[in-house]
This record gives structure tokens, sequence and C-alpha cells, in this order.
């Protein structure tokens, strides 16, 4: 009788420190600043951003002042990169860096559910707007 308590007691202790475990992000998100979706910033304009890497996509609330995308999200520090001839080179998103050409990838702008014709800083801002950026090989 006391080695099946003893044995049930063991197995919810087991069960128990499982439940309470948390999965750490791996690859690309393990340097993320945001694995979960977060809202940032204040300011008359809202809109979306859905960061996709490795299948796992964030999606952030934002509002903000700003007039361009580039503006806002350097502006709430999500982007970082390298300004060039054409304008920001992305090299860093929430945390994640990618490089092409040290990693092979770089990261493609979306508006409103396609591909942009632009860099960040050459897209201005609408209210409701959705854009992304993704992982791209």
């Amino acid at each position: 009788m006391k080695k099946s308590i003893l044995l049930t007691l063991m197995a919810v202790l087991v069960i128990l420190s499982f439940a309470s475990c948390k999965t750490s992000p791996t690859g690309l998100w393990a340097d993320a600043t945001y694995t979960e979706d977060t809202v940032l910033g204040e300011g008359d304009t809202t809109f979306t951003l859905a960061v996709t890497a490795e299948e796992k996509t964030v999606k952030f609330t934002i509002s903000t002042d700003k007039e361009t995308l580039g503006e806002a999200l350097t502006d709430l520090e999500l982007i970082d990169g390298e300004t060039g001839d054409y304008g920001l080179y992305i090299t860093e998103v929430n945390g994640m860096t990618l490089v092409y050409e040290t990693h092979g990838m770089y990261w493609s702008v979306t508006e409103n559910g396609k591909i942009a014709m632009t860099g960040v800083d050459g897209i201005t801002l609408q209210d409701g707007g959705e854009y992304g950026l993704v992982a791209a090989k």
C-alpha cells in the first residue's frame, strides 16, 4: 500500500514538473526579443506586423506617429541594418540576425500580403495596414 502511494506521488510530481516547464525557443528565435504576440508604441496610426522565421510567426500590433514602416520599426528597435544606396538593408528583426552573405537568407518585406515593391523606408504607413518581415532564401 505504501509503495503504491509513493509511486503515485512520484508520478504526480513528475507530471507537474513537466507541466511547469516552458520550452525555450531554438534557432533564430533563441535570440528574439519577443516570442509571443505583442502590442507596442503609441500614436494615431495602428498597423500589424507579422514576423515569420522557421515556421513561427509573432504578430505585433503597433501604434505610431511615424510616416514610414522603416521609421516606426527603427524607433521601436524592432529592426536594424545598414543604410545603402537603396535605403535600409535589414539585417536584424526582433533581435534575430540574418545576413545573406553569412546565412544565405535575408529579411523580405510584405505589404498587405504581397511582397513589397520597395524597402521599409519607402512604405508609407496606412492605418489598419498589414505588413510582414519574413526570413527568406
